[in-house]
């Protein structure tokens, strides 16, 4: 029995060596990253602010345009209607589609999925959950090939 146990443990990590090189991900699979842009009632306004702090989160990750996918994911507080704010969600969404395209990000690579009033994160119940729901995630998905 002792014979077998170092030629099993060797067997094992030989596999598991392998998978490490011809399936990249799968066992070092990255998280997804996430940057909400807030905005003020009834506004689709990216502030000079916000704007250079979501370019100097976009400079700062390594390898962007290779790594990973950006989706963004637009709410809005219960403020309006269902109408006006599924349009102030698209016109948010596209302010900030608007300032990745200025860091060159290639359109492709670029999702959108407008929320509107629906599927609300916070409770808008509440003066700060509404505050908290007038945003933009800009979410990074890892790319695994």
């Amino acid at each position: 029995m002792d014979f077998y146990l170092p030629r099993l443990y060797i067997f094992k990590m030989i596999r598991l060596l392998i998978l490490c090189l011809f399936i990249p991900g799968v066992l070092f699979a990255q998280e997804e990253i996430r940057k909400s842009i807030y905005f003020d009632g009834g506004s689709y306004y990216i502030d000079q602010f916000q704007a250079q702090e979501l370019s100097d989160w976009i400079d700062s990750i390594p390898n962007l345009l290779d790594k990973y996918e950006i989706q963004l994911i637009s709410h809005t507080d219960p403020i309006g209607g269902r109408r006006y704010n599924e349009w102030l969600s698209r016109m948010r969404s596209e302010a900030v589609f608007t300032l990745l395209l200025g860091k060159d990000i290639p359109e492709r690579l670029i999702h959108v999925k407008d929320w509107g009033l629906d599927n609300p994160v916070y409770a808008n119940d509440s003066f700060e959950g509404m505050i908290m729901n007038r945003r933009v995630d800009v979410i990074l998905h890892p790319v695994v090939f």
